[in-house]
């Protein structure tokens, strides 16, 4: 049955005689519908007062002469290239920071435990966690001994934990990343005006066009957090797992708004300040896993000043006062400007909480003489647990060799020599 809309036949106030007859929409009509809404709401979104200042049109960017501008198409590329470093990333693991860790002496734990259906359906649909009183009923159950039903647990426990070995390819990767990712920038930046006088970052704003050194800055920048952001469900999750996420979406919607707005120069400055600290907290990270604690403490002492440097002295004092302070001087306050500062300033609430996590590491390092990462499961819980693994390992061959030794022959002790 042929639709009436295409027949331009129409009822009673110009209505589909089928939309009257049986009260269903043309599928036709719906499509445009759905077209003009989204017509709409793209003419909303992208409405020049939003992302541009007073007078500016997207005509006044558009390519000329053999000049670029940005363009939010630029950003679909950032998926692709996300996927793409997943893949690298895969292999950077597999053949480059595994041998590392193996030559560290990091090699992959496997705790294993002897199969019980009834410990394992417990820990399964109960609890991780058994209290006294169910260890003593599970062990009277399964016929065994309360410290075999908890060192059972305890094992269970620990094959849901990344190893070390997990911690330390984590790490490799994100270090050389962000010492790929902060060389770059100090190339691409070391000869730009605005990275040394900041009234440069407005001059001619926003009429300012897009260099390649730029375009490949922000797109592997963006392409990097994308990654982090889909493999989320598969990274270590630590007590700041939803500090992270909100830093990672937070990080991608602002580079993705200064993008489209064209804050390309301040853009490329506050990576640079957030990059440059991060190679010495994965350094130190990676030294930690390894066992190098000496060399732990220095890295993270420098992370710790250049952490505190950038984001507590210039982030906010040449960073903000350049994005918040200098338009002024330019331009009247606008939506983008306003968004802009808005998104800069819920960075630095995070800074604020990251830095509290780094005094917690310094005050421990101070009165403990040992750093770990706060936002890590307690790695000396573990340690005690493998030094109590191997200390009950050692009395029970101690044990049995007591029994098979002197149980079975108790004179080889020459008589008359007990007392010596």
């Amino acid at each position: 049955m042929r639709c009436v809309a295409h027949e331009n036949k129409a009822g009673w106030n110009g209505k589909p005689l089928q939309l009257l007859l049986t009260g269903e929409e043309c599928p036709v009509q719906t499509g445009a519908l759905g077209r003009r809404m989204f017509q709409t709401f793209r003419k909303w979104f992208w409405s020049e007062r939003f992302w541009l200042p007073p007078t500016i049109k997207w005509s006044d960017l558009e390519d000329h002469e053999g000049l670029v501008f940005v363009k939010a198409s630029h950003l679909y590329i950032t998926i692709p290239y996300a996927l793409l470093l997943m893949v690298i990333r895969y292999f950077f693991e597999k053949f480059v920071a595994t041998p590392l860790a193996n030559a560290f002496g990091i090699h992959k734990t496997q705790h294993k435990i002897k199969p019980n259906a009834i410990l394992e359906n417990f820990f399964k649909h109960s609890t991780s966690k058994p209290s006294h009183t169910d260890v003593y009923g599970l062990a009277k159950k399964c016929n065994l001994t309360e410290r075999q039903v908890e060192r059972w647990f305890r094992i269970r426990q620990k094959q849901n934990k990344p190893c070390r070995l997990q911690k330390f390819q984590e790490s490799c990767w994100r270090f050389t990343f962000y010492f790929v990712i902060t060389v770059a920038g100090a190339a691409f930046l070391y000869d730009k005006p605005w990275a040394y006088d900041l009234w440069e970052v407005w001059r001619d704003y926003p009429r300012q066009p897009l260099l390649s050194s730029q375009y490949w800055y922000y797109i592997s920048e963006m392409s990097f957090y994308w990654s982090l952001v889909f493999s989320l469900g598969s990274d270590i999750k630590r007590k700041d797992f939803l500090a992270n996420v909100i830093h990672h979406l937070a990080a991608i919607s602002l580079m993705s708004f200064s993008w489209c707005a064209n804050y390309i120069r301040s853009g490329t400055l506050v990576m640079f300040v957030h990059d440059i600290s991060d190679i010495w907290l994965e350094s130190a990270k990676m030294f930690s896993y390894a066992g190098w604690k000496q060399t732990c403490n220095i890295l993270f002492f420098i992370f710790a000043i250049v952490f505190f440097f950038s984001r507590f002295i210039i982030f906010p004092f040449w960073i903000l006062y350049c994005t918040l302070i200098l338009p002024l001087h330019y331009l009247k306050p606008f939506f983008s400007y306003i968004f802009l500062n808005l998104q800069l300033l819920i960075l630095q609430g995070l800074h604020v909480y990251w830095g509290y996590l780094i005094l917690k590491m310094l005050n421990r390092c101070i009165f403990t003489k040992n750093i770990q990462d706060v936002r890590s499961d307690n790695e000396e819980e573990e340690e005690e647990e493998e030094e109590e693994e191997e200390e009950e390992s050692t009395k029970s061959k101690e044990t049995e060799y007591l029994k098979n030794g002197l149980g079975t022959n108790r004179h080889l002790i020459p008589n008359g020599q007990h007392g010596r």
